[in-house]
């Protein structure tokens, strides 16, 4: 065999690989859930985020290196697997503002934005973002009561971890952000503790409760009060209203009386003495007399139906007298 079979043998064994090269490594796919850092030299100068097929130059110009999208989970204090969970206690051992000892597990939810950063600015981001976890929760957990850690202030510990280790990991540009901190387990480290702490706490919600049974009993009393109140004023306008009107009637009819005691004085003296005695002594027989010397004569001013019961009366008396 010659040597120019050879070496031409040898080029198109060359030539082979590096078609197939070229064809192998100038495209790649990226599906719905992932990102690409394009890298031309090593070097980073493009990020796609859209699914589908894509063209690069072939190795070694550039490379492609695939990042997901979806949302990490980094699990403080613990881990899970397969169902089982392991506790790192020691890495949970945290002192609160007013100097008790909790454990404090937490899960903080992440994803990667920028793959350039994710990539180059950190040897492993997830240690970073482990470290970053710690000292967030460490430094809000030393800033809070043990109340707030066991019972009512989780929700607001959760909002002051979370914005604290966003602005970490802004500072530290590894290209991740975090999306949420959910706070697990938040215990005190011994039975004896935490039965001593129940008891106190049950007291105090004891204490709550008698406190708003009080408060509500006091506001039931308040408005049954406020309701009788105004219904005393209501009463009390009404009577003023009808007080008024009535006075307003009486002057009207004392103007009435006067013009006609103005226009006949005697007439009308005699009259208001007649319904005066009837005012003052009602159900007395009334007579008119006249007495000149001679018989006397009267006019009884009853109506005939007020003098029956009597005449009955008499007839009564005479039947049974006989």
């Amino acid at each position: 065999m010659s040597l120019k079979r050879i070496m031409a043998g040898i080029g198109l064994v060359i030539g082979s690989a590096l078609l197939l090269i070229i064809l192998f490594t100038s495209w790649y796919t990226v599906d719905e859930s992932e990102q690409a850092l394009v890298l031309t030299f090593g070097e980073a100068n493009e990020t796609i985020t859209e699914s589908g097929l894509k063209f690069k130059l072939p190795w070694p110009i550039q490379q492609v290196e695939i990042l997901s999208k979806e949302t990490f989970s980094l699990q403080f204090g613990y881990e899970e697997e397969n169902g089982e969970i392991t506790s790192f206690p020691e890495e949970t051992v945290m002192i609160t503002g007013d100097e008790y000892i909790v454990l404090t597990d937490l899960v903080v939810q992440w994803k990667i934005t920028e793959p350039k950063d994710y990539l180059f600015n950190a040897e492993d981001p997830r240690d970073v973002i482990y470290d970053a976890t710690s000292a967030s929760i460490r430094s809000i957990i030393g800033s809070s009561t043990i109340d707030d850690a066991l019972t009512s202030g989780k929700a607001e510990i959760e909002a002051e971890t979370r914005e604290l280790l966003a602005s970490l990991i802004e500072k530290y540009e590894i290209g991740v952000s975090v999306q949420a901190v959910q706070l697990q387990d938040v215990e005190l480290p011994n039975d004896e503790v935490r039965q001593a702490f129940t008891a106190v706490t049950d007291a105090r919600e004891g204490a709550i409760t008698k406190k708003n049974e009080a408060d509500k009993y006091r506001s039931q009393k308040v408005n049954e009060a406020e309701g009788e109140k105004d219904a005393i004023i209501s009463r009390a306008e009404g009577e003023r209203a009808s007080r008024i009107e009535q006075a307003r009637g009486d002057i009207a009819i004392f103007n009435e009386i006067l013009t006609e005691y103005q226009n006949n004085p005697d007439i009308t003296r005699k009259r208001l003495t007649l319904e005066t005695l009837e005012q003052v002594l009602p159900g007395t027989k009334l007579y008119i007399m006249n007495d000149d010397g001679d018989t006397m004569k009267y006019l009884p001013l009853q109506p005939e139906r007020q003098q029956q019961p009597a005449v009955t009366e008499e007839s009564e008396e005479s039947a049974n007298g006989q």
